[in-house]
């Protein structure tokens, strides 16, 4: 069975699972849940960890040095059993290392850390790949988290999607899980998105450019959640229509477009890491009342 380890501070309580190092629970202490609960009726995710794809390879498989292997949407590391290497009362690391099962899909050595740290009302997660292999290792990587739509305590209020920097990136919406070729005008206006339930009647909002580093997930007049991200230039924003949650997922890599190559490292924004080497990646939200 899975493992939770629970960690917390004055203002948060965090939950996270030894399965796939995803988090369970964000909850303040006056009991309000801040974070998707993970309802199978509309979708089981709460955060999940996607690495080494984000989004879908083409007829679910991948392309790697002349070999083809099976790769379910979003990875594997999202299905895998994290290894708990330590554990204090504001901060977790999970571990990740290549095994003889993740190999059939996925075949490379890595390890991949997965870090949950709360400090007053932030919440920081933090996320690293190590190649521990003898050749180069491309892969992709993305956060998935859900949050409450609406926002405790926001019912029947207007919410809203603000991208610190104003402006209004350009659209890609999926077919079969992969990106259709071009690009769509804004939803944003002056870095302002109006939330609606028919935004996503057409699956997910990607921007793969411009989004900036930093926006705020907010109810008007009511409570906020505040983000700032390191190392994730692409954002995706998804819900399944009626749903009450609101996923905001910053990534690096996505999904490649229908009839491009199906190549890891031919994907939209795929790192390449030297053997030895270590790429890092970072959210942080803050709880604003």
């Amino acid at each position: 069975m899975p493992e939770l380890v629970r960690i917390e501070s004055p203002e948060l309580v965090i939950e996270v699972s030894s399965l796939g190092a995803e988090m369970q629970s964000i909850r303040t202490r006056d009991r309000r849940s801040w974070l998707w609960s993970g309802d199978p009726a509309f979708w089981g995710g709460r955060s999940p960890i996607l690495f080494p794809i984000v989004g879908k390879a083409p007829d679910n498989r991948l392309h790697i040095d002349g070999h083809v292997f099976g790769m379910q949407q979003h990875g594997i590391a999202r299905r895998s059993e994290f290894r708990l290497v330590s554990a204090e009362a504001g901060s977790c690391l999970h571990v990740l290392t290549a095994s003889a099962a993740s190999r059939e899909a996925y075949p490379f050595d890595f390890t991949l850390t997965l870090g949950h740290a709360v400090a007053g009302s932030r919440l920081t997660v933090t996320a690293s790949v190590t190649n521990t292999d003898v050749k180069p290792l491309p892969f992709g990587l993305g956060f998935h988290p859900a949050f409450a739509w609406p926002l405790p305590g926001a019912e029947g209020r207007t919410h809203f999607v603000q991208l610190d920097n104003g402006a209004e990136p350009m659209l890609s919406r999926l077919d079969g899980g992969l990106r259709r070729p071009g690009l769509l005008p804004s939803p944003f206006r002056a870095g302002r998105l109006i939330l609606d339930h028919g935004q996503f009647e057409d699956d997910a909002m990607i921007f793969p450019d411009g989004a900036g580093s930093a926006l705020t997930y907010g109810a008007e007049g009511g409570p906020g959640l505040r983000f700032s991200f390191e190392n994730l230039p692409n954002l995706a924003l998804w819900t399944r229509p009626g749903a009450p949650f609101l996923c905001i997922e910053p990534w690096h890599g996505t999904a490649p477009e229908a009839g491009a190559s199906a190549e890891i490292g031919a994907r939209p924004y795929a790192t390449v890491l030297a053997p030895g080497a270590t790429a890092a990646f970072a959210f942080s939200v803050d709880v604003a009342e």
